[in-house]
C-alpha cells in the first residue's frame, strides 16, 4: 500500500520546503505522474527527482489559493497548528487534529 511508502499522509499540513506556501494533501502518487511539460517546465538545477512520492495540495500562500503537485524531498510538516484556509477543504475534510485534517466519511472509500 502507498501509504506505507510514502512519508506524509492525506489530510496532513505541510509546507514547501523552499518556497513561501503550505496545504493539505489530498492525494498521492507513488512516483511522478504529471506531464513533460510540468517536468520541462522546472529548472534543472531544482528539478527534484521522478522515483519519489509525489503529493497533490490545496495550497496556500499570502496572496491565493491554488492546487499544488510537489515532490517528497520538497515537503517538510507544518508544525504552525494554524488551519489551511482553502476555500475547498471543508468539502474534502472533516475537522482539524493538530498537524492533521480528518478525512470526511464521504471521501472515504
Amino acid at each position: 500500500m502507498l501509504q506505507a511508502n510514502a512519508k506524509f499522509r492525506i489530510g496532513q499540513i505541510v509546507k514547501h520546503r523552499v518556497y513561501p506556501f503550505r496545504g493539505v494533501i489530498f492525494d498521492v502518487d507513488p512516483e511522478f505522474a504529471n506531464t513533460e511539460e510540468w517536468w520541462n517546465a522546472i529548472p534543472e538545477d531544482v528539478r527534484p527527482r521522478k522515483d519519489q512520492p509525489f503529493y497533490h495540495l490545496l495550497a496556500e500562500n499570502e496572496t491565493s489559493y491554488y492546487v499544488a503537485y510537489v515532490s517528497e524531498q520538497n515537503l517538510l510538516p507544518d508544525e504552525t497548528g494554524e488551519p489551511v484556509e482553502h476555500p475547498e477543504v471543508d468539502e474534502l475534510f472533516g475537522d482539524l487534529d493538530g498537524d492533521q485534517y480528518m478525512v470526511s466519511a464521504s471521501q472515504k472509500h
